[in-house]
């Protein structure tokens, strides 16, 4: 099945207010949609750009336009170089297409140290195109056949019910904050890492983190093993050294907020090598994980848990590393990368098949395009799948039943509203 031609078109979602984590903010959404096309079968792709996540120095040495069309050209440049190419499978493509395109990234940005995940995250488009393609190719019409036999055992639970993970930015409103801890069902994804010094960060974080215990410590959690609300923190790699977190640890520990903590996501600097398996909580991996050397390396600095980001660095890799993680009997877990209905369901699937973290009685998910996007209710109704409740704007959880897990959420479908701009 060889691909004849591609097309590309980019679509920029206005958000509700700036999304601020990692010390600075975003103030939309650039998605691009791949159509590649072979003789039998078109497969139409979207991918989220998520610049200042992926790499810092390209969210800072450019405007918020410049960078988004620095990774919009990457993911035009892996999408011509499929052309007149007949991969066996996605991975196989992917696994081709990444070093080729980290490079053209490193000479694009002029970054010699440019972030792999800077060239996964502009592949993810490329990459749904190419499952579609191989869906239609082998006659798949399910989830569950597109899961690698080396990836099986790693993603062989059926969750039926995931607590939805809204992201807590510095910003974040607290009447609404009060609202989602009364439900029961709150696991809070608070961003740490507030701009300024090393200094000034740890103190507004402190601050933050203080007042936010104070508000919602006492709620109650019906997802919990021992009934109390949980926090997962995430530092996006803000913290340059194992003291400055342990000073932030022991400030937890102080407000009675560190035996609540359920993780510690990504505390240092991707290019940070130090141990953290004695650390009083458990540390995962996130933007650092690019291959499955990756994963095996964190695990062997102690990293308790796995991220993974079907929607963030390519279904394909997520299966690789998913599958490495089970093999150390490391649990792994899924983040949202700020997704558009359309492209939920990738990391949807992929929650849903993974066993439960250690402390949890049901899977998580992040997601915060509810609370992230203008057009949300809009962008839901036009999906596939705009009837499944995992899409209802007040939700907070996922309610998937046996019919979920009987089907593909709609990533097998062309991608409503982005289709349009390169199907004809």
């Amino acid at each position: 099945m060889t691909i004849q031609s591609c097309d590309l078109d980019i679509v920029r979602e206005p958000l509700l207010r700036p999304f601020a984590f990692k010390g600075g903010a975003f103030t939309e959404k650039w998605l691009t949609a791949v159509c590649l096309r072979t003789a039998e079968a078109t497969g139409i792709g979207v991918g989220g750009l998520a610049i200042l996540w992926s790499d810092p120095a390209v969210f800072g040495a450019h405007t918020e336009t410049g960078g988004n069309l620095l990774m919009a050209l990457v993911t035009e440049f892996a999408a011509q170089a499929l052309v007149g190419t007949s991969p066996a499978s996605p991975m196989e493509a992917v696994q081709t297409l990444l070093p080729q395109a980290h490079e053209y990234a490193r000479n694009l940005t002029r970054l010699p140290e440019l972030r792999r995940t800077f060239a996964l995250n502009a592949l993810v488009g490329v990459d749904n195109a190419l499952w579609q393609l191989h869906a239609a190719r082998h006659g798949l019409t399910t989830f569950n056949q597109l899961v690698p036999d080396f990836a099986k055992d790693a993603l062989c639970a059926r969750q039926h019910r995931l607590v939805r993970l809204p992201a807590i930015t510095y910003s974040f409103d607290d009447a609404r904050l009060a609202v989602l801890a009364e439900s029961g069902c709150f696991l809070p994804k608070i961003k740490i890492g507030h701009p300024g010094t090393q200094e000034e960060m740890l103190a507004r974080d402190c601050a933050r983190l203080t007042e936010l215990h104070a508000q919602v410590g006492c709620a109650p959690a019906d997802y919990s093993d021992d009934g109390r609300l949980l926090y997962y923190l995430d530092a996006n790699g803000r913290y340059e050294s194992g003291d400055t977190l342990r000073r932030l640890l022991d400030h937890l520990d102080r407000i009675g907020m560190l035996d609540q903590i359920l993780l510690i996501e990504e505390p240092f600097p991707e290019e940070n090598q130090s141990e953290v398996g004695d650390l009083p909580v458990m540390i995962a991996a996130d933007e650092s994980l690019h291959d499955v050397d990756d994963v095996r390396r964190r695990i062997g600095q102690g990293y308790g848990a796995m991220t993974l980001k079907a929607a963030g660095k390519t279904l394909s890799m997520t299966f690789a590393m998913a599958a490495a993680a089970h093999a150390r009997g490391v649990p792994a877990l899924v983040a949202d990368s700020g997704c558009v209905p359309a492209l939920l369901g990738w990391n949807l699937n992929v929650a849903a098949r993974l066993p439960s973290l250690p402390g949890m009685s049901c899977g998580i998910l992040e997601s915060n395009g509810l609370e992230s996007y203008r057009n949300w209710a809009e962008l839901a109704h036009a999906h596939a799948t705009c009837g499944a409740h995992f899409l209802s704007r007040d939700t907070t959880t996922f309610e998937l039943g046996d019919a979920f897990h009987a089907g593909h959420a709609g990533i097998l479908d062309p991608p409503k509203p982005y289709a349009a701009g390169v199907s004809a």
